[in-house]
Formats: structure tokens, C-alpha cells, sequence
């Protein structure tokens, strides 16, 4: 292989998400069977022998595209001159906590990840923040690197995307490749919105093929909201493999030419979005790529008073997520 070697940061490396995600980078099945890869692997002390054995084994796969794995509990040695951040690691919301607590127990994290970045990072470095809540975990990493550019801060909402396309696929009878334009917007939250208003089903609106209504409005809202909950519920642990499949998503469609009519959903920052969103946001867009990592904003999508009301209740907690976090930096 004579390519350059892409350098891919994944935190929270012995963690569930990391261990259905790292062999399927380090196979080539994000990057293609041409590219090199070298995976740089952060972990906290208290579980760095496991983190080890993760590495025993990715070494163990002898995957022709895997040109190294570099791993420990140091930010600034994982992070160096790196191409791709993929910041999975989170403390997890236990039983009792209020968001708020939530968001304060990470904020402490991303500040230090951001600095840390800002420092050793390549200027172009992407960032995807996967942690939750990690629109504001986004926002808190990229305030506190401003070297970087702004615009290659995004968190994960694809994942909510890939639910969306299930649930109005199962409803309607159809594959899930019938689904078109599937778009969540807000926060990745129980207030994210899908929107079934722009979406469609073999490229008929949804609301002419799905005609119960009120499931759209009620049911399906329901589902996708809570569907981490749901699965905490199920098998005592949150989305791993489904999570992972949706960071290799949200990569791709970074990296590969959005198809013509097409969208997907980035939480992005929301600086001069066209939707009237508040700025300095990091908040959840219809997208389309050029296929070079640079992205822009779809325009002219339909609202309704029915969307509109639920865009500005995803909106006023995001603002007041923000301005929470903004006192922990300036702490």
C-alpha cells in the first residue's frame, strides 16, 4: 500500500461501542482494502490492561490494512497528528441522575479531550462525538479547540436516522432501501424530531403511503425517542453493535458524494443554518457532502406548525444545555 496512513482516534477504546467498531476500521470496511489505517486507542487508567487486550487482539486479525495501533490513557500521545476523532467514551447516565448531572460529569471530560486536540491534532482533524449527551459534549469539545475548524465538529444522530428508516419501513411494509430522506433534527435527546414530513417511501411522501397519522405523530415520535431506554430495558446494556454501524454511517457519508435528491442527518454547527435555529448550536441538519469531508446545509425543506413546535422544544433545551456547560468552561 502506498497510500498516506490514515490515523483513526477512537476514546472509550475497551468500552462495548469501541469493541463492535475497531476491527470494522481496522478491516478496511470504513477506509476501503487500499487504505492504511493505524488505530490510536484512548482508555481511562482504571481499565488500561483491558484496553490492552483489545489491542492483542486487533493485532491477532492480521488485517492487511491495520498499519498500527497506537493505545494508552494519555490524550495529548493518542491524539497526535491524527486525521479522524471518533470520541465514544462517556460516563454513562446511572440510575437517578438528572441530565444536568449528567452533562457535568462529561463536560469535564470533553474540556480536557478539546484542549488536548487543540494542541496535537492536525488543523483538519474531523470529530465525530458519539458520548453522550453529545451534541453539547460536540459543543464542549469544539469550544475548547478553537485551532480546529468548526465545521469538522459533528455528533452522532445517525444512529436515530437508521431507526427512523426501520420503524417507517416496518410500518409500510417495505424494505428499508425503500425509505428515502429520513431526517432527524434537534438533539439527540427524547426531543430530537424525526421528520416524516420531508421524508418518503419509493419516493411518494410518507404521509400518502403511512395514513394512520397519528401514529406518525404519537407512536412513532415515541419509538425513537425513548428507543435507547428501550434497549437498556431489553438487554441491560445500551446500543453497542447498532451504535457502531452508525459512526461508520456518519463517516461514509462525510467522506463519499451525498447522492442527487438525497440528505442525511449531522449534528452540525448550526451558524447560518437556514431554518431560522439559533447559532452556536450544535444541532441536528438535513446535510449533503461534496465527498471531501465538506459539508452544507439542504435548503428548502417544508415545515409545518406540527414540526415547527417540536423544533423549538429541542432547541430551547439545547440553549439551555449550552449555557449550562459554558460555567463549567470557564471554571
Amino acid at each position: 500500500m502506498s497510500k498516506k496512513v490514515m490515523r483513526v482516534a477512537v476514546t472509550g477504546g475497551a468500552g462495548q461501542i469501541a469493541y463492535s467498531l475497531l476491527f470494522r476500521i481496522a478491516s478496511g470496511e470504513l477506509f476501503g482494502p487500499e487504505q492504511p489505517v493505524a488505530l490510536h486507542i484512548l482508555e481511562i487508567p482504571q481499565v488500561e490492561h483491558a484496553l490492552a487486550g483489545v489491542a492483542m487482539e486487533l493485532f491477532d486479525c492480521a488485517f492487511p490494512t491495520l498499519a498500527d495501533v497506537v493505545y494508552g490513557t494519555d490524550a495529548k500521545t493518542i491524539f497526535k497528528d491524527i486525521d479522524l476523532a471518533l470520541l465514544v467514551g462517556a460516563s454513562p447516565r446511572s440510575k437517578g441522575m438528572q441530565r444536568k448531572d449528567l452533562l457535568a460529569q462529561n463536560a469535564k471530560v470533553f474540556i480536557d479531550q478539546g484542549r488536548a486536540l487543540n494542541e496535537v491534532a492536525t488543523k483538519d482533524t474531523q470529530v465525530l462525538v458519539v458520548g453522550n449527551p453529545c451534541n453539547t459534549n460536540c459543543w464542549t469539545t469544539m469550544k475548547c479547540a478553537p485551532n480546529l475548524d468548526p465545521r469538522n465538529f459533528h455528533a452522532l444522530t445517525r444512529l436515530d436516522q437508521n431507526r427512523g428508516a426501520y420503524q417507517l419501513a416496518h410500518k409500510a411494509g417495505v424494505s428499508v432501501e425503500d425509505v428515502q430522506r429520513m431526517l432527524i433534527w434537534g438533539n439527540h435527546s427524547a426531543t430530537q424530531v424525526p421528520d416524516f414530513l420531508n421524508a418518503q417511501i419509493n419516493k411518494n411522501p410518507v404521509k400518502e403511503v403511512i395514513k394512520d397519522h397519528h401514529w406518525l405523530e404519537n407512536e412513532f415520535f415515541e419509538i425513537l425517542q425513548q428507543r435507547g431506554a428501550a434497549i437498556i430495558e431489553a438487554r441491560g446494556k445500551s446500543s453497542a453493535a447498532s451504535a457502531a454501524n452508525a459512526i461508520l454511517d456518519a463517516v461514509k457519508a462525510l467522506r463519499e458524494p451525498t447522492p442527487s435528491g438525497e440528505w442525511y442527518s449531522d449534528c452540525v454547527l448550526s451558524n447560518g443554518n437556514p431554518y431560522g435555529i439559533e447559532e452556536d448550536l450544535i444541532f441536528s441538519f438535513p446535510c449533503e457532502s461534496s465527498g471531501d469531508g465538506k459539508w452544507e446545509f439542504v435548503h428548502g425543506l417544508k415545515m409545518d406548525a406540527f414540526l415547527e413546535e417540536k423544533l423549538s422544544i429541542t432547541q430551547q433545551e439545547l440553549i439551555e444545555e449550552r449555557e449550562y456547560v459554558k460555567k463549567l468552561i470557564k471554571e
